[in-house]
C-alpha cells in the first residue's frame, strides 16, 4: 500500500520549502500567500537501510523500495471552507489521503510575512482544524439528511448502523471536536472510512523552527505545540525548512557529514515518514530473490493472507501459506541456506501475523 500523505497549512509556514526539500520538485514558495495554487504531488521512496542490506546480501537484479506521495495544496486561511482565499476546493485534493501533515510556524522572522500578523501556533492550528471541521460538516450535511430519511423507511440493519455512524459524527464535528475523537466499533469503523472526512484522518505536526532554534532542540512554541499534539493523540516532527533545503542541494556523499554537523543522524524526510507509520500504525516487510528484493507497507496486526494481497489479491485468495524468516535472521547468518540450518526458516499458517521486518515467501494456487 503507497502512503499518501497531505501537507496543509496556513501561507508562509514553510509548507512548500519543505515540500520543495522532500520531494526535490521545484515548486514556487513566494513570501506572499497562495503562490502555491494547483495541489503539487512528489512521490519518495522511503529510506530503509534494512532494505539496502538485504540487496546486498541475496545480489538481486533490481530492488524497489516502497514509496510515499506527498501532496501540497494551497496555504489555508480562515473562511476557507467557505470558499476564503482559494476556498474549499484545495481541500477536496486531500480527502483521499492517508494522513494530513500540518506544517505549523514556530519561527519568528520580520522578513517573512504572517497572514495572522504575529506568531501563534497554537492559534494557527486552531485556524487550520477549525477550517477542516467546518469543510467536514458541509459535506456530511446533505449525506447526513439523506441516510436520515433512508433509515426511517428501511429495515436493513446496515442503513441504520450507516445512520447511527453518521449522526455521531455530525454530533462530534457540530460541537468543534474532530471526526477521529468518535470511538466507533470495528463493525461501525468501515462507514467512517467511506465519508473520507478531512478531520478522520491521523495528523502530524510538523513544527517548523529557524536554524538556531532546531539546533538547540526546539523553543517555547515548540514545547505548546507538542502538548497540544499529546493531548490530542497526534504526533509531532521538528524540522527546520530552510535546513532541508540545504540538505536536498548536496550531494548524497556530503549529507551524513552535514547533518553530523547539525547533531542529527537523519534528515528531516526520515524522521518525518518514522513519525507518519508510527501515527498510522505501519511496517514494512519484504519479498527477496534473485530476480527481486522488494520492501512492501502494511499496517500492524496484518495476518499472511492480507499481506499477500498486497501484492496480488490472486495470493490472497489463493493462499496456502507463507515461507519467512526476519531479516536480522538474514543479516546474522549472510544467506538463506544458512538461516534454514540455524533453524530460524518457518512455515506459517493462514492465522500467522506480519511482523516487521519479516522476509516472507507466498505459496498460492488460484
Amino acid at each position: 500500500m503507497a502512503l499518501q500523505v497531505g501537507i496543509v497549512g496556513l501561507p508562509n509556514v514553510g509548507k512548500s520549502t519543505l515540500f520543495n526539500a522532500l520531494t526535490a520538485k521545484k515548486v514556487e514558495a513566494a513570501n506572499y500567500p497562495f503562490c502555491t495554487i494547483d495541489p503539487n504531488v512528489g512521490v519518495v521512496t522511503i529510506p530503509d537501510d534494512r532494505l539496502t542490506q538485504i540487496t546486498a546480501l541475496i545480489k538481486p537484479k533490481v530492488t524497489v523500495p516502497t514509496t510515499i506521495e506527498f501532496v501540497d495544496i494551497a496555504g489555508i486561511v480562515k473562511g476557507a471552507s467557505q470558499g476564503e482565499g482559494l476556498g474549499n476546493q484545495f481541500l477536496s485534493h486531500i480527502r483521499q489521503t492517508d494522513a494530513i501533515v500540518q506544517v505549523v510556524r514556530c519561527f519568528d522572522d520580520s522578513n517573512i510575512i504572517h497572514v495572522n500578523g504575529s506568531v501563534d501556533p497554537l492559534r494557527d492550528i486552531e485556524v487550520i482544524n477549525t477550517e477542516l471541521m467546518l469543510a467536514d460538516l458541509e459535506s456530511l450535511e446533505k449525506k447526513f439528511k439523506a441516510v436520515e430519511k433512508l433509515a426511517k423507511s428501511s429495515p436493513d440493519k446496515k442503513v441504520k448502523m450507516q445512520y447511527e455512524v453518521t449522526f455521531k459524527l455530525n454530533e462530534a464535528l457540530s460541537s468543534g471536536k474532530p471526526s477521529r475523537s468518535v470511538a466507533l466499533s470495528d463493525l461501525e469503523e468501515p462507514f467512517r472510512k467511506e465519508l473520507h472526512l478531512l478531520t478522520s484522518k491521523p495528523m502530524l505536526y510538523a513544527m517548523n523552527v529557524s536554524e538556531e532554534d532546531f539546533k538547540k532542540g526546539g523553543n517555547a512554541w515548540t514545547q505548546a505545540v507538542a502538548e497540544f499534539a499529546k493531548n490530542e493523540g497526534s504526533e509531532t516532527v521538528m524540522i527546520c525548512s530552510a535546513l532541508e533545503a540545504e540538505i536536498a542541494q548536496l550531494p548524497v556523499g556530503d549529507q551524513a557529514e552535514f547533518l553530523a554537523e547539525l547533531g542529527v543522524t537523519q534528515p528531516g524526510l526520515h524522521r518525518l515518514i518514522q513519525a507518519g507509520y508510527k501515527l498510522l500504525g505501519l511496517q514494512t516487510y519484504f519479498t527477496a530473490g534473485e530476480k527481486e528484493v522488494r520492501a512492501w507497507t502494511i499496517t500492524k496486526g496484518t495476518k499472511a493472507p492480507q499481506a499477500a494481497g498486497v501484492i496480488h489479491t490472486d495470493f490472497e485468495k489463493g493462499f496456502i501459506r507463507a515461507e519467512t524468516y526476519n531479516c536480522e535472521d538474514l543479516f546474522q547468518y549472510k544467506n538463506e541456506g544458512a538461516v534454514k540450518e540455524a533453524g530460524k526458516y518457518r512455515l506459517e499458517g493462514k492465522e500467522y501475523f506480519v511482523k516487521d521486518g519479516d522476509i516472507l515467501f507466498f505459496r498460492f494456487n488460484v
